[in-house]
């Protein structure tokens, strides 16, 4: 921030009606919030063309949320909080992935294989622990695709009845795994 006024000074005396103390202010505002609205885009990856729209919505919001700012703090902060969430918010209307390059890290990752037995053993681990009748109900239903009604058929039982013993196992493995989750 330039050291030449005071910023918190002219703030006041912005607020106060000095309209010489405003552009000022607005001056020594726009250097500094073009840097930090650079810094911002290339630590998301984007380039520094676009900083002047987010310097521009950044004194509008100051301009328009003046009064919110307490006199009595330094306005670095409160501006410093106002240039983020524009920021923030321009690199979402602009649709900001932050990119991770998979072949970067493809000899730290697991191979889909092993990660997919990984999860089979562990889901015959989770099955093994329900009563008989829920496993197979559990099985019949959310493994192997079979509807209620013929998962009811198969074990002499009513639709209704399968959908209340389903739930019921579901609920009780939802409880399990919450118990055995890191």
């Amino acid at each position: 921030m330039p050291p030449s006024d005071d910023l918190s000074a002219l703030m006041r005396a912005a607020r106060d009606g000095d309209d010489e103390a405003y552009r000022r202010l607005l001056g020594q505002l726009s250097v500094w919030l073009r840097g930090v609205a650079r810094r911002g885009l290339v630590r998301a990856g984007r380039g520094i063309e676009e900083s002047e729209d987010i310097v521009q919505e950044t004194l509008l919001a100051m301009h328009l949320k003046r009064d919110s700012w307490d006199p009595a703090q330094p306005v670095e902060p409160w501006l410093a909080a106002i240039a983020r969430h524009k920021l923030v918010d321009f690199l979402r209307r602009r649709g900001f992935h932050d990119h991770l390059d998979i072949d970067d890290q493809a000899d730290i990752l697991p191979a889909p294989e092993a990660e997919e037995a990984g999860a089979s053993a562990d889901a015959r681990q989770m099955l093994a622990g329900l009563p008989e009748r829920q496993r197979a109900i559990v099985t019949a239903i959310s493994i192997e695709g079979q509807s209620a009604r013929d998962t009811g058929l198969r074990l002499g039982m009513t639709e209704g009845a399968v959908r209340v013993v389903l739930h019921r196992a579901l609920k009780a493995l939802a409880v399990r795994y919450r118990k055995e989750a890191p």
